[in-house]
């Protein structure tokens, strides 16, 4: 398990405070990655769009539902899971791989398991499967991304803790940086995590001049080209 630095409370609030389209603006700045990396495609659903961005570190495994597991019960927490949770920094989100073909058939996450997530400070929860019980779980305060719901959990269990995992197209191994709202998540490359609020801030009110020309009477397509400069990428 390799963890990088990690961010301060102040930080992290900072984080916090910008969109994730904002932070994918922003990252772009550093040419650290390709343009087309670091984020979920368009399968992955933000099932509570109203709340605030959220941030945390990643914790994976693996999960299957569609069979029972090879050995145990059929549907019982696992100590040693939860404490392995426990080895990471807080903030956490927890990030399951479905395994199934197709994935979804039924859902990890429920009103009991977001419950004790929230106890070990889980803030989110990612998948390409299901999750389920969703009026409860907003009310406990966890967001949820995943590709569907579900009525039942059938044989979900978690295996592989501790996987590099791909969840919607993005690359997560534990210990990485998340960032989600209702746009989706993304990795937040960890050399450049703290610089990000101020390049945000910066990109948000050259793009705001664009948007304030674009409605003013001033407005002409040969004058477009001269306020678009202003717009850093």
């Amino acid at each position: 398990m390799a963890i990088g630095p990690q961010l301060s409370e102040k930080e992290l609030q900072a984080l916090r405070n910008v969109d994730t389209c904002m932070v994918a603006n922003a990252i772009e700045t550093f040419h650290v990655r390709l343009r087309n990396a670091g984020f979920t495609n368009g399968s992955i659903r933000c099932m509570f769009p109203d709340e605030p961005p959220v941030i945390g570190y990643a914790v994976t495994a693996r999960l299957r539902s569609g069979e029972p597991p090879v050995a145990g019960s059929t549907y019982r927490d696992r100590a040693d899971f939860w404490n392995t949770v426990l080895d990471f920094p807080q903030p956490r989100i927890l990030v399951l791989e479905d395994m199934d073909n197709p994935p979804g058939r039924g859902a990890f996450i429920g009103d009991v398991h977001a419950s004790i997530l929230r106890a070990l400070n889980c803030v989110a929860y990612l998948t390409n499967g299901a999750a389920r019980e969703l009026p409860s779980v907003h009310a406990m305060g966890l967001q949820i991304f995943a590709s569907s719901v579900a009525v039942s959990h059938a044989y979900a269990h978690i295996f592989d803790v501790g996987a590099c995992v791909n969840v919607g197209g993005m690359e997560i191994r534990s210990g990485d940086l998340l960032h989600g709202d209702r746009h989706g998540v993304l990795t937040v490359p960890p050399e450049i995590a703290a610089s990000i609020p101020a390049v945000a801030a910066r990109i948000e009110a050259a793009e705001e001049k664009v948007i304030e020309f674009c409605r003013s009477s001033e407005f002409s397509v040969q004058k477009l080209s001269e306020v678009l400069k202003v717009v850093t990428r």
